[in-house]
């Protein structure tokens, strides 16, 4: 694929100018071990918690990790309401795109995205990319740990959405991604109402949308070893009737264009 940037390289080798958001509710047991493992693989790369006032105390310990990195790697922002996924994630894109970083991450905390993969995904955004999604579903992608149902739940997310979007991405839900700033600027972030994890599936169909380029690469996604899962059936319910919706609206658009 012909890179749309002539000059695409934006990071040096150990991720200088990315910024990590990692959304964090009650993962005070996973978060220092998943904030080291992630300034290790990638020295140069600055990371932002955001915290939506986890009862367990997991702001206070995101604070105490940046108070003790010599380096002001690590950043730390506290909200007051805990409105999904797909809110703290904004939340962070906004704090990124206000202070210049080149590309931003989203990362989970609970240990099932390789910190030390994410040189795959800044390198296919260095080679060209302008967002790069860590598939489970592409050769060389793994699932470690993951119950069946949740599997069989995950992959039949991911036909539902290519059927209904004509979109030809293999793991449009997934959560391991890297945007080029120019991509969060001109998605239109302030119309996107996604709060759960149908947020994947609206930022990457926007992508699209905006004549951007999405690349896959493997990953291993690994089952969390401490805590729970926040996936619920009315994250599910608000994917299926918003994919439907994206998919009618899609074609209707293509209709007229068609007859224009």
């Amino acid at each position: 694929m012909t890179s749309r940037h002539p000059e695409s390289r934006v990071l040096d080798a150990n991720g200088a100018g990315a910024l990590v958001v990692i959304p964090t509710f009650n993962e005070r047991e996973n978060l220092p071990i998943i904030v080291g493992r992630l300034l290790q693989a990638q020295s140069g790369i600055h990371v932002l918690v955001v915290d939506d006032s986890s009862p367990d105390g997991t702001g206070d310990v995101a604070e105490q990790l940046a108070a003790d990195d010599a380096g002001r790697r690590i950043h730390v922002m506290h909200r007051t309401v805990k409105d999904g996924l797909g809110k703290a994630y904004l939340a962070g894109f906004a704090w990124g795109l206000d202070r210049d970083y080149a590309v931003i991450v989203e990362m989970d905390a609970d240990g099932s995205h390789a910190p030390e993969q994410l040189h795959r995904l800044l390198d296919a955004v260095n080679d060209g990319a302008d967002l790069v999604i860590g598939s489970r579903y592409v050769p060389g992608g793994r699932l470690v740990n993951w119950p069946k149902r949740r599997e069989f739940l995950s992959k039949g997310a991911n036909t539902y959405a290519r059927l209904a979007l004509g979109a030809k991405v293999k793991d449009i839900t997934a959560g391991y991604r890297a945007f080029r700033r120019e991509v969060l600027e001109k998605i239109g972030l302030s119309e996107v109402e996604s709060a759960g994890y149908c947020f994947q599936i609206d930022l990457a169909w926007r992508t699209l949308q905006h004549g951007f380029t999405i690349r896959e690469v493997p990953i291993t996604f690994t089952e969390r070893e401490i805590g729970e899962s926040k996936m619920d059936g009315g994250v599910i319910a608000e994917s299926f009737l918003n994919v439907a919706r994206w998919g009618i609206q899609g074609r209707l658009a293509g209709i007229r264009a068609g007859k224009k």
